[in-house]
């Protein structure tokens, strides 16, 4: 049976993703359009086939390659290859030793209070200028991000985070810009000559850290380095995988809690129900400790349901190795299969009035009901986010600390547009007035 999808185009489906808005947006309009399964023109893979059906998806989560020219542009972050496209027998052992350090609680109770620390750092910033006008929180909180996975990987902070986010940003909007061709200012030697200036940066700022933190065989190297070096990968692959770590982690935590406070500010009910939760649990401290994240499990439900609603990371891919049969469909060797992860969480087959937010939707007995694959916020199978444990933990812990000394209310008249920046990112930021909570928590 013909899968269905739109005719072809001389361009590769560029000006459909643009005409739409960004492939986040024309993936849902897709799938609205033609159902479940869809074969489409996908830049940087010529046609994809397009799965929406949590169902039909386990027949994929097995899939352990990824289309090399779809991650092309994280090449320029790799000098050991791109980590994004190891073959599944380099894969696998890399993956082991990530998730023996990352999703390890040990691991994240032993960085709990340095992140504690860092999120309480912020509140204090932000206290001071309550009453003055709105904050970013995507810039503000995409920085803390940062601040938190460099004292995580790297047993310390960046110099000049914000030097690091900027230069993440040149670097991305440089290669995405080149497969998707957006316009970007500037000549293409302009934009060039910044992004490979951006990536020295980015590679020298690390490399100094790493080593600092590599040589002499020291106590306090970090948890992901000594893994990294016990398990015999050279220098260069570890310098990657920390620049991976690094990038990863800082878009798609930021992003989560920005969105999260984004959905609080415009169903008070829930905000409130969030703080009277905190107040119950942590009494008058300020901060969780890392036992208490267990106990939150409203705000637990809300983070879930914010990033079912904005996932972070809005699509993946995988690539067939032989061939694969899909419902009524039978898809040869090296199809692209895309995975539209927002398509997938506002499927209305599963998710009744998928567009409101609700997160009663993840209570245990509705969590049941669902298809295991109807929430894949981190992705599915052998590729899917070797952090998502430790990005868990930040959010709810920025998220308690935020709430519990804040409300947060939308600015009158900002517009919040989600725009496709390798993450699920707000075009022109999310702004929000805050005000301290009546009672003022004690440190």
């Amino acid at each position: 049976m013909r899968i269905p999808g739109p005719e072809p185009r001389p361009d590769g489906g560029v000006g459909a993703v643009a005409a739409a808005g960004g492939l986040h947006i024309y993936q849902l309009r897709l799938h609205a359009e033609y159902g479940p399964v869809v074969r489409f023109q996908l830049p940087g893979a010529e046609t994809a086939v397009s799965v929406a059906d949590p169902v039909l998806l386990e027949a994929t989560a097995h899939l352990d390659k990824r289309p090399e020219r779809l991650f092309e542009f994280l090449a320029p972050l790799c000098e050991a290859g791109n980590l994004q496209v190891l073959p599944a027998e380099e894969h696998t052992p890399w993956r082991r030793v990530l998730l023996s350090v990352l999703a390890g609680r040990p691991s994240h109770e032993r960085h709990f209070a340095r992140f504690a620390a860092l999120a309480a750092g912020l509140a204090d910033h932000w206290a001071e200028r309550a009453g003055h006008g709105p904050v970013a929180l995507q810039k503000d909180l995409t920085a803390l991000s940062l601040r938190m996975i460099c004292a995580y990987a790297l047993e310390g902070e960046a110099a000049d985070p914000d030097g690091v986010v900027a230069a993440f940003e040149e670097v991305l909007t440089e290669y995405l810009g080149r497969l998707y061709q957006v316009p970007v200012p500037g000549t293409r030697e302009e934009r060039a000559e910044r992004a490979d200036r951006a990536l020295a940066y980015l590679r020298a700022t690390v490399d100094r850290v790493v080593a600092a933190h590599h040589s002499g065989g020291r106590a306090d190297r970090s948890d992901l380095i000594g893994a990294l070096v016990e398990a015999g990968e050279r220098p260069a692959r570890i310098r990657d995988t920390v620049m991976v770590t690094l990038l990863a982690a800082h878009h798609t935590t930021g992003v989560a809690v920005s969105w999260t406070l984004h959905l609080l500010g415009s169903h008070p009910e829930a905000a409130e129900r969030v703080a009277a939760e905190l107040d119950r649990v942590l009494g008058d401290r300020a901060v969780p400790e890392y036992a208490d994240l267990r106990r939150l499990t409203y705000l637990d439900m809300v983070l879930k349901e914010a990033m079912r609603l904005y996932p972070p990371g809005p699509y993946g891919a995988r690539e067939t190795t032989g061939p694969l049969v899909l419902g009524d469909h039978e898809l040869p060797a090296g199809t692209t299969v895309f995975y539209p992860f927002w398509a997938v969480h506002m499927n209305p087959d599963h998710w009744p009035e998928p567009e409101k937010f609700v997160p009663e939707r993840f209570t245990p007995q509705e969590v049941a009901g669902r298809p295991r694959l109807a929430y894949i916020p981190f992705g599915i199978g052998p590729r899917s986010c070797e952090g998502a444990g430790l990005a868990v933990v930040e959010a709810e812990l920025v998220l308690a600390v935020l709430l519990k000394r804040f409300r947060f209310r939308p600015v009158p008249g900002h517009r919040v547009t989600p725009v496709e920046r390798f993450v699920l990112w707000a075009r022109d930021d999310i702004r929000m007035l805050l005000t301290p909570r009546d009672t003022a928590p004690r440190a």
